[in-house]
């Protein structure tokens, strides 16, 4: 099931080994404090691969990372992950997935996640996680993308976040409009309804 593909060189060099729609999932090298935080990744990963969906992520077996890269294997679901070379001394990569792309860059890991997701999804994490969610916000808002791109608020944990998007509104530096493209889900059940949109399999249910 495995492919490892080395030093992928251009996003169009490899041929995708997926036949699922795949939703990027922005998350953490770490599990947090809270278990809440484990239980609610896991319970998405698990609801996204039941629902014929499969994954595309940073590609590393730790953290809320590997646990969701985990969690939609198991329940049938295909994993693409996207590791840049440099951080395999530190992020140990997923040996299980369904593609393994080892490339040069950050830069190429977002741009080949963005290229093969139907959606994004960030789940709580650090300052990678804040990044990538907030430049494929960006991206969206200079139209180079029209895909759905969520918060996932568990335990509260983006409202901070949240409260920051809605005072740069207030203060004139962020189109009403452009904000109101970065959905806030309290729940999962409020992704899977986003997701519903998607040329999704038909056994999609929610």
């Amino acid at each position: 099931m495995n492919s490892v593909l080395k030093m992928t060189e251009s996003l169009s060099l490899s041929s995708p080994q997926t036949t699922q729609p795949l939703i990027a999932l922005y998350c953490g090298s770490r599990s947090g404090n809270n278990p809440i935080y484990q239980e609610k990744a896991i319970a998405l990963a698990k609801g996204i691969a039941d629902a014929g969906f499969g994954l595309v992520y940073g590609g590393a077996s730790i953290g809320l990372m590997g646990q969701v890269a985990d969690a939609v294997v198991q329940n049938g679901g295909e994993a693409v992950g996207v590791i840049p070379e440099f951080m395999l001394d530190y992020e140990i990569s997923h040996n299980g997935l369904t593609e393994l792309h080892v490339v040069q860059t950050m830069h190429e890991r977002k741009a080949m996640m963005a290229e093969r997701a139907s959606a994004f999804v960030a789940l709580p994490g650090g300052l990678g996680t804040f990044e990538e969610i907030l430049e494929i916000a960006t991206w969206g808002q200079l139209n180079q993308h029209q895909k759905p791109m969520m918060l996932y608020n568990v335990n509260g944990f983006y409202n901070a976040l949240i409260a920051q998007l809605d005072h740069a509104v207030q203060e004139g530096f962020l189109p009403p409009q452009h904000r109101a493209k970065l959905i806030v889900c309290n729940s999962s059940k409020q992704i899977f309804s986003a997701l519903r949109n998607l040329d999704s399999p038909e056994h999609f249910v929610v």
